[in-house]
């Protein structure tokens, strides 16, 4: 049986007009970012594997580099190559450094809601700086960035990715479980198991869930260090600053968050299975041990060519054999496509051309 032709699963073309939408919506998403002040990086596809500081070492695609004889690996995700690029490249550069990016990302393998195992990412990241301030930035330009595509229907749950650390560390008791336990437990709202634990402390965190306020005001009436509670002000300031959007809080969820720190968040549309992107606030090493705070996003763009967003609308017309060149260029300075005929006799609709130039003026075919 032959491979000619198949695609390993997971894997795929992008014909037309998808790969064409691919292009605009990614242009559309820098574009908002280059607005705010992001200016584009663009990080190689495969490094070292040493050096690909995010994405799960379990999703990435190894080999040995003939030329070092080192490992090599493909990049599962781009958040960790911006943040090498500005401790290293952009050491010297003045703090908050705003950095975007678009590109492709593999994996092993992918999941029930995102089978792919290639995916088109974008995003931004906000080096020097992880304030209220600097989140409220970043999740604005990523809703504003997902609204600019035409998606609609978009909510935000935002994650507090420590919390149940912070809390171990001011003294909630832990029963005779482990953090990562507790955690663990948490993540699965396995009350039975933290009640035979004695960590009954942090069963109240599991009914603190839901829409952003309501969830605020549960976790308020709970003992909270000071720090914490100051945290939640922040969020709450975070959630009425995002009009028009569905805002959500689940203040233990950690999967997919465990190197985020204070904040974490996911973004989701109508029409969409899996989210469209995640986000948070987490710390960029430096070589000499120093950690910097960080916050930015990452969206996942081929969900959105899936809903059809990003076509364009512009109309193709056919100039037939011996179309003067200025008549072209001019049809397309008013928004044509134009589709030049190589042989007399071509027909429009066979070149998918819904006018055709005929007698000097653009007509339906």
């Amino acid at each position: 049986m032959t491979s000619f032709g198949l695609l390993p699963e997971g894997l795929r073309d992008r014909l037309p007009p998808q790969a064409q939408a691919l292009a605009s919506l990614v242009r559309t998403l820098t574009d908002v970012c280059a607005a705010h002040g992001y200016e584009r990086v663009a990080p190689p596809l495969i490094e070292y594997e040493a050096s690909l500081a995010s994405g799960s070492s379990r999703e990435r695609l190894r080999f040995t580099d003939p030329v070092s004889q080192m490992t090599l690996a493909l990049r599962s995700d781009i958040t960790g190559q911006v943040g090498r690029i500005a401790v290293t490249r952009l050491a010297g550069q003045a703090r908050p450094l705003r950095l975007m990016y678009a590109g492709q990302v593999a994996r092993v393998r992918g999941d029930q809601l995102s089978p792919e195992r290639e995916r088109t990412q974008a995003g931004a990241e906000l080096i020097g700086s992880d304030s209220p301030a600097a989140a409220a930035e970043v999740l604005a330009v990523a809703v504003e960035a997902l609204t600019a595509t035409g998606l609609t229907g978009l909510s935000v749950d935002l994650t507090m990715p420590t919390l149940v650390a912070d809390l171990a560390a001011a003294g909630w008791s832990l029963g005779h479980a482990s953090l990562s336990d507790v955690q663990a437990w948490l993540d699965g709202k396995d009350v039975g198991a933290l009640r035979a634990a004695g960590a009954d402390q942090y069963v109240p965190l599991i009914a603190a869930a839901g829409p952003v306020h309501s969830a605020l005001a549960a976790l308020k009436q709970l003992d909270l260090p000071n720090a914490v509670l100051a945290r939640l002000d922040a969020i709450a300031a975070l959630a009425d600053g995002l009009n028009g959007v569905s805002v959500t809080l689940d203040p233990t969820e950690r999967h997919g968050f465990e190197y985020q720190t204070w904040l974490g968040f996911s973004l989701f549309g109508a029409g969409l299975m899996a989210e469209v992107g995640r986000g948070g606030a987490y710390t960029v090493a430096h070589g000499d041990g120093r950690q910097e705070a960080a916050i930015g996003f990452s969206l996942y763009v081929d969900g959105l060519v899936d809903l059809g967003l990003g076509q364009e609308s512009r109309t193709r017309v056919l100039l037939p054999v011996g179309t003067p060149a200025d008549i072209g260029a001019e049809l397309r300075q008013q928004g044509w496509i134009t589709v030049a005929a190589l042989e007399a006799g071509a027909e429009a609709k066979t070149l998918n051309c819904s006018h055709i130039l005929a007698d000097g003026a653009v007509r339906p075919a």
